[in-house]
């Protein structure tokens, strides 16, 4: 199907939805009370995934026009170019394989084959690391590892790692840096012994503004707490397809891991960036991580659109995002250790997603990406839940639950699991003036009081919500949720028409901050404008 083809039936499809929309406003409440069985049937599992879709304004007939709108859109087609490798990323001519990375079995093609070298290389490493053999320049093993990235080279592995605190090893430290502000790299070096510490620089120009300054300020640290020039390479490894920047830094040949550029950064936690995640937790349950994305990948691949995860989930926020108005979208994992999740979220989504043209180039003439927000569940019960009980947006929810304790706190993970299912009912169900009214007066309040008050209680309710629910936060069902949301991601940037594995908005403000670090003690060129160069004069001079 041309892209023209392709643009006409996305724009008739859209059409087709909003009237849906506009000729049938339902409530939850209804729909739940005319079907017994609705939550089974807008319920799907896999991967050790289980989804509820149920608390979204979807009927049958709803549901299966998000399906044809997906059939008219060659889905289908998009998710078998993306697995067999085509060059889907249209602007830098290329194909994102990614799902290459978590592959099982034998290597069959010459990505596979790449890969599993690189993971024999990532293994022998951590196995140095573990046994004490790979020593500092005083002859101490090394205790300390230090992540030097950002963006992608950064979220993933940190946000794993904090997710699998039980799998990390006593002997090893794992930290992470990113932003160019030196109180970060500062503020994590402040009390780790030099001699135990080791590198990892993490950036596949190895040019990257922030991983750079930051490298190099920890590689003054390094020489200055005694280690010789010759003895750099003990203290840092790298992620890079740079080579010659990475020798020419002081890092051994054998030390440079490899990064391709069939990998975006925001779907990189799967190759050598993951390297942290081998050394605080060991190359098995890398392993098991990688098992559980690959396990997602395979759902994916395989399931009818009707019962694929990533595919409904996509499916759903497009129908909220273009027929409902909703500009951004909540993600509330309910495990502390998932903390980091929505950070993570917000790259893969947002960069992906955040584009104004089509593929072809064309403006688009309809909403794109949503603002992805989030915190750990019940942090965000007592900060913003307000907003979306009583606000005047429609944002729709991710609730995610872990059924298995994390702690040994049986009962206080009881009711973190009450607070994720009253949060996600309460969206639903509401309380009407009438329901607040009486409420008021059975409190005592007399019947002038409660007409007063109960306004300000009244919680619309009829808002959307997803519930997944993983068997237990371990590096299987933690490689499948990631998975998941990448292919939801992507199969939201298929019905969008655009493509989600570019991201050249970024590129202007690192050229205009190069341009103002180089201004910065001088003059400010006279043609920026006066807010510019007001700033600039304020914080420098």
């Amino acid at each position: 199907m041309t892209s023209d083809s392709l643009a006409v039936s996305r724009t008739a499809e859209i059409a087709r939805l909003k009237s849906h929309h506009q000729q049938h406003k339902w409530s939850l409440r209804d729909l739940f009370a005319s079907d017994s069985q609705r939550a089974q049937r807008f319920s799907t599992e896999a991967a050790g995934i289980y989804l509820d879709y149920s608390k979204n304004h979807l009927r049958d007939d709803t549901l299966q026009l998000l399906l044809d709108c997906a059939d008219k859109l060659d889905l289908r087609g998009q998710i078998t170019a993306l697995l067999d490798g085509a060059n889907i990323n249209n602007t830098e001519h290329r194909p994102a394989l990614h799902t290459a990375l978590r592959f099982q079995g034998q290597p069959q093609t010459e990505h596979e084959q790449a890969v599993a070298d690189c993971r024999i290389q990532m293994q022998k490493f951590a196995e140095k690391v573990h046994s004490g053999n790979w020593r500092g320049f005083s002859g101490e093993p090394i205790r300390h590892i230090v992540n030097i990235g950002i963006g992608g080279s950064d979220l993933g592995p940190r946000m794993v790692v904090e997710a699998l605190r039980p799998w990390q090893r006593e002997d090893i430290a794992v930290h992470f840096v990113a932003n160019i502000d030196g109180a970060d790299l500062s503020d994590t070096i402040a009390e780790l012994p030099a001699e135990n510490t080791l590198f990892i620089v993490a950036s596949k120009s190895f040019s990257t503004l922030e991983t750079r300054q930051n490298a190099l300020s920890a590689r003054q640290w390094i020489l200055d707490a005694g280690c010789r020039e010759d003895q750099l390479a003990q203290h840092f490894v790298a992620v890079s397809s740079n080579i010659v920047a990475a020798q020419d830094f002081g890092i051994a040949p054998e030390n440079i891991f490899p990064m391709w550029n069939w990998v975006g950064g925001r779907y990189s936690l799967w190759s050598a960036i993951g390297l942290p995640i081998v050394l605080a937790c060991g190359y098995e349950t890398y392993e098991e991580l990688l098992s559980g994305a690959h396990a997602m990948d395979e759902h994916f691949a395989s399931a009818p659109l009707e019962e694929n995860l990533p595919a409904l989930l996509a499916l759903i926020h497009f129908w909220y995002r273009q027929c409902w108005g909703a500009g951004s979208q909540v993600v509330l994992p309910y495990a502390q250790r998932l903390a980091k999740f929505p950070a993570w979220l917000q790259q893969l989504d947002m960069e992906s997603l955040g584009k104004s043209v089509a593929r072809d180039g064309h403006q688009l003439q309809y909403p794109s990406g949503s603002v992805i927000w989030g915190t750990e569940g019940s942090n965000g019960q007592h900060s913003f839940h307000q907003l979306l009980h009583q606000g005047t947006d429609l944002i729709p929810a991710d609730f995610i639950a872990v059924k298995e304790p994390t702690s040994e706190l049986r009962e206080q993970h009881q009711w973190l699991l009450a607070c994720c299912i009253s949060q996600s009912q309460a969206l639903l169900r509401g309380k009407s003036l009438h329901e607040a009214r009486q409420e008021l007066e059975k409190q005592g309040h007399t019947h002038r009081e409660a007409h007063a008050l109960a306004p300000h209680k009244v919680v619309p309710g009829n808002r959307p919500s997803n519930t997944l629910i993983m068997e237990r936060l371990d590096p299987y069902h933690l490689g499948s949720l990631l998975a998941l949301y990448e292919h939801k991601v992507f199969v939201h940037g298929c019905l969008l028409g655009i493509n989600p594995f570019d991201q050249w908005g970024v590129e202007l403000g690192k050229l205009l901050g190069a341009q103002i670090h180089e201004a910065i003690g001088g003059e400010a060129p006279a043609d920026w404008d006066g807010s510019t160069r007001q700033l600039l004069a304020l914080l420098i001079n």
